[in-house]
């Protein structure tokens, strides 16, 4: 691997006291900046994965268009590369990770002539996930399991997952109950959308992962995603 190195401004040497020097190696290095990023426990298979195939690993800052991204060899990077957002939480952070590194799986098996998100980067990310989910929190385990367990895979687990996740970003209680989604909700019920709580709707009906809706002021119909977050009335 040549990435993860930090650069450091020139500082011109100082006389020392006899004393053995304290130097990082590069995998310790490497292993350190995994360790802010990622949970203990992943930190071993995570750079185990990285210098098996020789990648060039990124932690960048914020993107809003994608948390993480990963670039096949080309004659002008001819190394597998990968780059994930720095402000993700550990969980996130591993989860988000695992998914490039199926991207990585599926070039390396397939080459290029496949859906970026088809059924054979699908099974192969169902792949990753179950030789790492005893790495994610316990509550999660289960619907992680069920989200790997078939391919195609199913987007409303994966969702409910993701949600469960967000749960460990900064400033969020863990231990606090998780919060109401639609697909909480019998049929019938009457909520409101936690981000636009001043309109209120009516269940209606399941359409595989979004809810027919109907607003109750105007009647109009919508559809609204199951995971969305919502106040029952």
């Amino acid at each position: 691997m040549h990435c993860l190195q930090e650069q450091r401004a020139y500082v011109p040497p100082q006389p020392q006291p006899l004393r053995l020097p304290h130097v990082l190696t590069t995998e310790e290095r490497y292993r350190a900046i995994l360790g802010n990023h990622l949970p203990a426990d992943a930190v071993d298979m995570v750079y185990a994965y990285l210098d098996c195939h020789k990648v060039h690993f990124h932690i960048t800052l914020e993107r809003r268009s994608k948390l993480g991204d990963y670039r096949w060899p080309q004659a002008r990077h001819p190394y597998h590369e990968i780059s994930i957002n720095g402000n993700l939480n550990p969980y996130f952070f591993l989860w988000v990770f695992l998914h490039e590194a199926a991207h990585l799986e599926t070039h390396a098996k397939c080459g290029v002539g496949v859906a970026p998100h088809g059924h054979e980067w699908q099974a192969e990310y169902a792949a990753m996930l179950s030789r790492y989910t005893g790495l994610f929190p316990s509550e999660t385990r289960a619907d992680i399991a069920l989200y790997a367990s078939r391919v195609p895979l199913a987007r409303a687990v994966g969702r409910r997952v993701e949600a469960a996740l967000h749960r460990y970003d900064s400033g969020v209680d863990p231990s606090a109950p998780p919060p109401l989604c639609l697909d909480d909700l019998p049929a019938g019920s009457l909520f409101r959308l936690k981000n636009k709580p001043e309109r209120l709707f009516r269940s209606v009906e399941k359409r595989r992962t979004r809810w027919l809706c109907a607003d109750e002021d105007t009647g109009r119909m919508y559809t609204v995603g199951g995971n969305a977050e919502v106040v029952d009335v």
